[in-house]
């Protein structure tokens, strides 16, 4: 059995939903929702992207006319929008609208200042636009019989609720084209925590199966001074590097090995699924491979309870306990990683062979579905969180 964390955590404080299956038929509804209001003037730049996905304009007026007094404010970057949301000491979160990416979040230190949790990059798009990449941000596909997949790529803002004094919460929502299933996103700020949820709910007469996760790049000094806590007897899987639009991908990761292949992911239903990776990987291919994409797909358990983060690794724990610490030697801080109704544990290290304090300096953990997808049967939602724990006040 798994050894539990360096901390002991409790985040039954939050005001989530319990992360559990629940029959909707008593109330099937239809979904009304204060959707963002987009504007039709015309920008003379080409507009910045959150990883090359082009978004129409949002009307930030309305924004701040229909959601202020929050703890969150609105400031209109091109065509997209950045709302920072900001407690009392200190700690803030800056989200990207309509993507859904978090690309800041700045908690609050022993020192009495704050620190960097996030690793984002900025690097140009498509069309000559800044894309975007790193943050938190939810990756997911659901598929249903005889019917084509759907990833939810925008998210319009439902609701804001809180303040700033205890804990502000956005409340996003996303569905498909036939409004047939539907993802809420909620962030959650507290003075110590960062909590992102997902509510599935289908809608459809027939089931469907859901994959991916929550994915979020952690910065560290080097890979080398970083150490995972607390999974020491937790079975995984060793697996190809797990991939989307807003990942940020380390030179030499190949589209000749065998990520690029598709092979791992086609069975797992995902080959296709993230839609900027030829093209990325394309700039990518003459650096020659990489043994995160050419490694073997094995099986073990960990053994290590204090495990250095040194080697390149992507690995999904199957038995990981439900919240374990990362702990930056280098940094002088820790990041305990909790999650609820995910079973999936995915973390991916590029290792320490990339410049220290660097653009490719961080820890990418999931909560996942990957491996074994959930599963949803008409008129059933199902609950999935994440919490990112900051100790070091």
């Amino acid at each position: 059995m798994a050894m539990s964390s360096l901390f002991s955590l409790s985040f039954n404080s939050i005001p989530f939903t319990n992360p559990t299956n629940r029959h909707l038929f008593n109330h099937h509804h239809h979904l009304h929702s204060r959707c963002l209001q987009f504007s039709s003037k015309k920008r003379e730049f080409p507009p910045p992207s959150v990883a090359s996905i082009p978004y129409q304009p949002i009307n930030v007026d309305y924004l701040e006319e229909e959601f202020s007094g929050h703890g969150v404010t609105f400031e209109r970057l091109s065509d997209s929008c950045v709302a920072k949301m900001t407690v009392e000491n200190g700690s803030s979160v800056t989200l990207m609208l309509p993507s859904g990416l978090i690309t800041s979040y700045k908690a609050r230190m022993w020192h009495g200042g704050t620190v960097e949790l996030l690793q984002t990059s900025v690097s140009e798009g498509e069309g000559g636009g800044a894309a975007i990449r790193g943050g938190v941000s939810p990756v997911l596909k659901f598929d249903s019989d005889g019917e084509i997949s759907w990833s939810p790529s925008t998210w319009a803002l439902q609701d804001i609720r809180g303040d700033s004094r205890d804990t502000i919460q956005v409340e996003m929502v996303s569905t498909d084209a036939k409004d047939m299933v539907e993802v809420r996103y909620i962030l959650s700020l507290r003075e110590e925590t960062l909590s992102s949820e997902l509510t599935v709910s289908n809608l459809k007469s027939s089931s469907i199966q859901m994959r991916g996760g929550i994915i979020s790049h952690l910065t560290v000094s080097t890979p080398e001074a970083t150490f995972a806590y607390g999974l020491e007897g937790s079975d995984f899987c060793n697996r190809p590097v797990f991939l989307s639009n807003f990942g940020i991908v380390p030179p030499g990761l190949s589209q000749k090995g065998g990520f690029g292949s598709g092979q791992m992911w086609e069975n797992l239903g995902l080959k296709g699924f993230f839609t900027g990776w030829d093209a990325r990987n394309q700039k990518n291919g003459d650096e020659g491979k990489d043994s995160l994409t050419e490694s073997e797909e094995m099986e073990g358990e960990e053994n290590e309870n204090y495990k250095n983060l040194t080697e390149a690794m992507s690995r999904i724990y199957t038995s990981a306990p439900r919240d374990f610490t990362i702990i930056d030697r280098g940094r002088r801080n820790s990041v305990v990683v909790g999650r609820e109704g995910f079973e999936e544990l995915y973390i991916f290290s590029p290792g320490s062979r990339h410049e220290s304090y660097g653009m490719y300096s961080f820890i990418c953990v999931g909560q996942s579905a990957m491996l074994k997808p959930v599963t949803l049967n008409p008129g059933d939602a199902w609950t999935g969180s994440q919490h990112l724990h900051n100790p070091n006040i």
